[in-house]
């Protein structure tokens, strides 16, 4: 990767990538693509024409969203896209309610995992860790 002769690290970087499409990933996990309009010193950005992105195994599907206006400190990473190599991933796109039926799915069968999880630890006497912050004194004993 070249950097430029003058690089500016931290926000101010992104200002190479104003009017190109960006990937965003957010602190909650989602995945947003759009293109970069503006952002500030703080790293908020403002994306155009965006779409989330929700994967599931090796399908995904695209929710639009229009103009999105993003807080800087919920930005987990962000990159620009390079829009030949995006149209060869091997990803398959489905409609929008296929993949979040897909993604309920997987969520579900997630969540049972963990529920037999923490039953068989606590059949051996153990308590899961994230469990053992959200029990009260008298589930513990």
């Amino acid at each position: 990767m070249d950097l430029p002769d003058p690089y500016l690290p931290g926000a101010i970087s992104l200002l190479d990538q104003l009017d190109k499409k960006l990937l965003v990933i957010l602190r909650d996990g989602r995945t947003l693509i759009g293109y970069l309009r503006t952002i500030d010193q703080f790293a908020n950005l403002v994306l155009h024409e965006t779409l989330e992105r929700i994967h599931v195994d090796k399908y995904y599907g695209d929710i639009p969203r229009g103009i999105f206006l993003i807080r800087g400190e919920n930005v987990v990473l962000a990159g620009e896209i390079d829009e030949q190599k995006e149209k060869h991933t091997g990803l398959t796109c489905v409609s929008v309610d296929e993949i979040l039926s897909m993604q309920r799915e997987k969520t579900e069968a997630k969540e049972r995992f963990e529920e037999a999880k923490s039953r068989a630890m606590k059949g051996r006497g153990r308590v899961a860790a994230n469990r053992l912050d959200s029990m009260t004194l008298d589930e513990q004993f």
